[in-house]
């Protein structure tokens, strides 16, 4: 992302009265990225878990990822508001420059530039750290999701039919990719 476009979304986010600053996760951050998590994982077929993870479960996950990929999180006034990591994409070797992309963003911080800014740290790192492909699933219909997806320059490579079967009915995914 360049300067000019991060620039024009961090003052997006302030003119929404929010005043963003992207940092590394640490340990502190598991209870907030839990919250987070938590509403769309119990109010949403965003996420195909059914239960939450604990606190101490979602330590463990970000310790997880943090073993080879970034993880980022999104504050406002010292409270997170929003996350994002990769992941490996598959566990193969001939996959190892492919990266899965996860964000999820606080309700009252939504459409506000705040994603942007996540991925738009978040893209160069992988790209740094010697990844070449980034890939983001995104249970459908979102069109949030995927108008942030295509607006940080993925494209749409495919679909998986009813996947997911969550609150009674079945869910499709759509795969985004974007070549780093």
């Amino acid at each position: 992302m360049d300067a000019e476009i991060i620039y024009a979304t961090r003052e997006r986010a302030e003119e929404a009265g929010l005043k963003i600053a992207i940092r590394p996760v640490t340990g502190d951050d598991a209870p907030a990225i839990q919250a987070i998590y938590a509403s769309v994982v119990t109010d949403t077929a965003i996420s195909f878990e059914e239960a939450p993870p604990s606190i101490a479960e979602t330590a463990l996950r970000i310790a997880e990822k943090l073993a080879g990929f970034p993880y980022l999180v999104a504050t406002s006034d010292d409270r997170v508001v929003g996350y994002a990591y990769g992941s490996p994409l598959r566990d193969r070797s001939a996959y190892r420059f492919a990266v899965e992309v996860t964000i999820y963003i606080s309700p009252h911080a939504q459409r506000r530039g705040v994603g942007r800014m996540l991925y738009g740290a978040l893209l160069p790192d992988l790209r740094r750290r010697g990844f070449h492909a980034a890939f983001a699933g995104v249970a459908l219909p979102n069109p949030a999701s995927v108008g942030l997806h295509e607006a940080m320059g993925f494209t749409p490579v495919g679909v998986y039919r009813e996947v997911g079967f969550k609150f009674g009915r079945w869910h499709d995914v759509g795969w985004w990719q974007r070549l780093l």
